[in-house]
């Protein structure tokens, strides 16, 4: 064959005159009555090439289709002045075709491979197709590039790239557990990890004192946009360190990452807790990028004279202003009323007009100054549970924010939410579990002071938030038996239960476990950030749809009667 001697992006006016030989895709063709022109594509780039009438190979090149793969040979030469492209690499010149070679022929794509269009599943089934676009192209180029800036950060900071397993025992906290039989023990199952929790933290008691790993983590949830049943994340943990240890660790990471892959400084990271968040925005991912917070008015409920909002002793009243000129229609309004009251909710809303008050419940506040509105501004007034105030309020200052293209372009906002609450109430399960891990380190002084209130104690866990994402999660591990035991009895398993799912776990701190703490990014949503992505779909090479489906490669499928009879399996599936 005709090996490249060039990849696209090489040839440019450094190559003018040369004779050489590039490998890559038929992208477009143009037939100009005489004249034939090809752009041919790799990884790397296009390249335009000519084929001369006079030329012998002029003949071959019209038995060419899109996505043929072809070896091309031929001298490069300057474009004319007037048909130059400066956005390509190689856009001032183009190659005169002595040879060519079809190295592979193609039948016509059921896809666009140049541009992104078309049905979705389509492009899942034919995802090899669909990653032939640029576009798709460079999120790998850049998600490799990152990992390997985050593997030469780490290594320069002392931590030791370790593998742990894929294959182990199945303990039941937080997210379903993807199952693996086992053909040697029939009647037992692996469990594949949800992340290496346990495993890194092993690693601190062996004496590995800085690990790191990029690792696939695999959960049996309900998919979104931003999830996936298998995922990676960079997954690290200390000893002999605190919170601040960790957290400093990681800011230099992503200041890293930004700087080098971005050429952007995102500033300094700041650090808000999670009780502030939630009462400020109403989430605790808050998006920082845009102010509209939520204002408090409970204590101010006895100065007005309000029957449909008052709350009661265990209810809040706040309020989130709309900004001016945005154009909301009393349907809009209503919409968001009627939304309210399916969760218990009271809404009303206020609007400034020529320094005059109109609206649901402006008779409330006419006579007050505790809205502070602006001409043309609506005030949202929210009454209810507070925890439910606070997370509806959040939700509509989410949406507005892209209803009404509040966020500024390309900016970035970096943030901690640390001091997560311990435990949170399941009412499924009707018991306390662990909001972050049953590993997590609480703060004694809670347990000690709320020991009959769980939902007061703090915990030594933290998020890092990017522009209200969700980027990673981590916390101060427990270091000592007795607090893990009591944790675990906390959360409702009993000796027996807590000896039989983390036994191994809890005898290894009997044999000296250093103070510890750790943290996990993942990289399928830091990606699609840093790359502005719409989906996780687009940063991963081989994504499943929001039912968990491979639709390449058909997968889950059905297993033969032979592999299950030798796993020992029978199955009964509902009809």
């Amino acid at each position: 064959m005709l090996k490249r001697t060039h990849k696209m992006n090489e040839i440019n006016d450094s190559t003018v005159e040369k004779t050489v030989i590039i490998n890559g895709w038929v992208d477009r063709i143009r037939n100009l009555g005489g004249i034939m022109f090809m752009w041919i594509r790799d990884r790397y780039g296009l390249v335009q090439v000519i084929f001369d009438p006079n030329e012998s190979v002029y003949e071959q090149s019209k038995c060419i289709s899109a996505e043929y793969v072809v070896a091309i040979k031929g001298t490069v030469r300057k474009r004319p002045q007037d048909a130059r492209n400066p956005k390509l690499a190689s856009g001032n010149v183009e190659i005169l075709v002595k040879e060519l070679e079809v190295l592979s022929e193609a039948k016509t794509p059921p896809i666009y491979t140049n541009r992104q269009e078309g049905n979705e599943e389509a492009r899942l089934k034919y995802r090899y197709l669909d990653l032939r676009h640029p576009s798709l192209q460079q999120n790998l180029i850049f998600r490799h590039e990152l990992t390997q800036q985050t593997r030469k950060y780490l290594s320069s900071l002392d931590f030791l790239e370790i593998e742990t397993p894929y294959l182990t025992k199945s303990t039941p906290e937080g997210a379903r557990d993807f199952l693996v039989p086992s053909r040697l023990k029939k009647g037992n199952f692996y469990a594949l990890p949800q992340s290496p929790q346990i495993f890194k933290q092993l690693l601190m008691i062996s004496g590995f004192d800085r690990y790191y790993q990029i690792v696939r983590c695999f959960r049996d949830e309900n998919l979104r946009a931003d999830r996936q049943p298998e995922f990676t994340q960079i997954d690290l943990e200390m000893s002999f360190v605190e919170q601040a240890d960790v957290q400093n660790v990681i800011n230099g990471l992503i200041k890293e990452l930004y700087e080098n892959l971005m050429n952007l400084d995102v500033g300094e990271i700041q650090s808000m807790s999670y009780s502030e968040a939630m009462e400020r925005y109403g989430s605790d991912k808050p998006d920082t990028r845009f102010s509209m917070e939520l204002h408090d008015l409970t204590q101010k409920v006895s100065e007005l004279d309000m029957k449909f909002l008052s709350p009661s002793e265990n209810e809040a009243l706040k309020f989130v202003v709309v900004p001016a000129g945005n154009g909301f229609s009393r349907k809009t309004l209503d919409s968001y009323v009627e939304s309210a009251k399916l969760e218990n909710l009271r809404l009303g809303w206020v609007k400034m007009s020529n320094g005059d008050f109109s609206g649901g419940v402006s008779k409330i506040f006419k006579n007050t100054n505790m809205l502070k509105l602006k001409d043309g501004e609506i005030a949202l007034v929210c009454a209810g549970k507070s925890s439910k105030v606070n997370e509806f309020l959040g939700k509509i200052r989410t949406n507005l924010s892209k209803e009404l293209d509040l966020i500024p372009k390309n900016s970035v906002k970096i943030l901690w939410i640390v001091d997560f609450p311990m435990f949170e109430w399941n009412d499924d399960e009707n018991r306390y579990q662990a909001q972050h891990h049953p590993f997590t380190m609480p703060y004694v002084e809670d347990l000690e002071k709320y020991p009959n209130n769980l939902d007061r104690i703090r915990a030594h866990a933290y998020d890092l938030v990017i522009n209200g994402w969700e980027l990673g999660s981590g916390s101060v591990r427990i270091h000592r038996k007795s607090l893990q035991e009591k944790v675990f009895k906390l959360i409702g398993l009993s000796e027996t239960e807590a000896r039989e799912r983390f036994g191994f776990f809890l005898e290894a701190f009997e044999y000296g476990a250093p103070p510890h703490a750790g943290f996990a990014i993942g990289i399928d949503r830091l990606v699609a950030i840093m790359r502005g992505a719409q989906s996780l779909r687009d940063v991963i090479a081989f994504p499943k749809t929001t039912s968990g489906t491979d639709l390449m490669a058909n997968a889950p499928s059905k297993i033969s009667e032979e592999q299950l009879k030798e796993l020992g399996i029978r199955l009964e599936v509902d009809k």
